[in-house]
């Protein structure tokens, strides 16, 4: 099942995406007892961020590549850094470049969205917390990440965490291209089977440390192959099996 989240006549809501795309309306909680499909809904719908996580964890440098491309080591356990939920923006929402910034890069990730609560699980045990998967954009004022001893500012801008278009409940990770396309040239290019730490060790590392919620995430890592924007470019994170997530840049305005 593809859940998604949708805007219609000022409202957003749950909802289900139709096996030839159609968007109906649901009712109930995904996370507890469930959704019950509809009515379809009616033209001019837009599909929204499908995801109100209470944290957003990241990991830094799951790919040996990427770690290299930025002249860092590969770590030696999961790097973990957070995200604020006020990042989040949906499908073709506009990422916004910050003034503060001279350089801003996407980001392309496999995101894993927890169904029920786990603290202190064990790795055999985690992928019973999975409830889905989405496609997510870290992006990051690349500048700021380097300037600042910890990584907030240049992660947390409003719009630095575009999610979508639906959580898959269906999805196998295990082995799956995830690509980041700038105005149609492929840039960043890697598979999941080459991530550093694997989702059940992802998963066990952050629950010994924090309870993780239902609807929260976990963005997976990124690939190499990072450059920078600029405004006016387009950018298209695909995985493969999954679909694909597009937001264009612009300028902060003045």
């Amino acid at each position: 099942m593809r859940i998604i989240r949708y805007e219609a006549g000022g409202t957003v809501q749950w909802g289900v995406l139709d096996p030839d795309g159609g968007i109906r309306a649901a009712d109930g909680d995904p996370f507890a007892e469930g959704l019950r499909p509809g009515a379809t809904v009616g033209a001019g719908a837009r599909l929204r961020a499908p995801a109100t996580p209470s944290k957003i964890v990241c990991v830094g440098r799951n790919y040996a590549d990427h770690a290299a491309e930025f002249g860092n080591p590969v770590p030696k356990e999961p790097l973990i850094f957070l995200k604020p939920p006020s990042s989040i923006a949906g499908p073709d929402d506009e990422i916004v470049y910050p003034s503060l910034s001279g350089r801003l890069d996407p980001e392309a990730e496999l995101v894993v969205v927890i169904g029920r609560r786990g603290r202190r699980v064990r790795a055999e045990d985690a992928m019973s917390l999975v409830y889905g998967y989405t496609i997510g954009n870290d992006v990051t004022a690349r500048d700021l990440q380097k300037s600042d001893p910890q990584w907030t500012r240049g992660k947390g801008f409003d719009t630095f965490c575009p999610l979508g278009p639906w959580v898959d409940t269906d999805f196998d990770p295990t082995d799956v291209r995830v690509t980041c396309t700038v105005n149609n040239e492929v840039r960043q290019d890697g598979r999941t089977r080459d991530f550093l730490f694997d989702i059940p060790t992802l998963i066990a590392y952050v629950s010994a440390f924090s309870t993780l919620e239902p609807g929260d995430l976990i963005m997976t890592g990124t690939p190499p192959g990072v450059r920078p924007v600029r405004p006016g470019d387009t950018i298209t994170v695909a995985v493969e099996g999954l679909g694909e997530l597009t937001n264009p840049v612009v300028a902060e305005p003045t």
